[in-house]
């Protein structure tokens, strides 16, 4: 049995799931998402989310635990949210944003322009000393992770000095030099 997939999701106050045609929509005072299932059986009964599987089958048994997983991600998203921070490291790497146009300055020859998907939010914190940070929010967790990994891709740190865009918290594994 599916350690993850038989414990139930508990539905907090202001978020409504309906199951209907083999698709879960989860509404909330964040938004709305909707995800597709198949092999297995959703029930929504007395504020709790139970995601069970008819069989011991392989197919059922990996999707038992992967959708009870996304259906509580999209639970906590509609209710409570999710926000990542990345980490510009480096001389001279800058970040702004207008809107959701995101302008980060890397160390190319030319800034790098990125339209932020309307779904997530965009908020760049400079403080003088410290490395700017760049704050994503969003409801969706997917779409999130998304948006963090492109924005990281521009610039992936590297192992000697550290430099690039990292998530904050994250420790680095570092390499020691060329010796003399």
């Amino acid at each position: 049995m599916s350690r993850i997939g038989k414990n139930p999701i508990a539905i907090p106050a202001g978020v409504t799931v309906e199951v209907k045609d083999a698709v879960v929509t989860v509404k909330g005072k964040l938004g709305e998402l909707s995800q597709e299932f198949s092999d297995v059986t959703i029930n929504v009964e007395d504020n709790q989310v139970i995601v069970e599987r008819s069989s011991d089958n392989k197919v059922e048994r990996a999707k038992h635990g992967l959708y009870r997983a996304l259906i509580n991600n999209m639970v906590v998203g509609v209710s409570e949210g999710f926000t990542k921070q990345l980490e510009l490291v480096g001389v001279g790497y800058r970040a702004s944003n207008q809107g959701q146009k995101l302008d980060l300055a890397l160390g190319y020859s030319h800034n790098i322009v990125l339209e932020v998907v309307p779904e997530v939010t965009v908020e760049t914190i400079s403080e003088k000393g410290k490395n700017p940070i760049v704050k994503l929010s969003s409801f969706d967790k997917q779409l999130l992770g998304q948006v963090t990994a492109k924005i990281r891709s521009f610039r992936k740190p590297e192992p000697y000095k550290g430099k690039g865009i990292k998530f904050v918290g994250e420790e680095l594994r570092r390499k020691a030099g060329k010796s003399a």
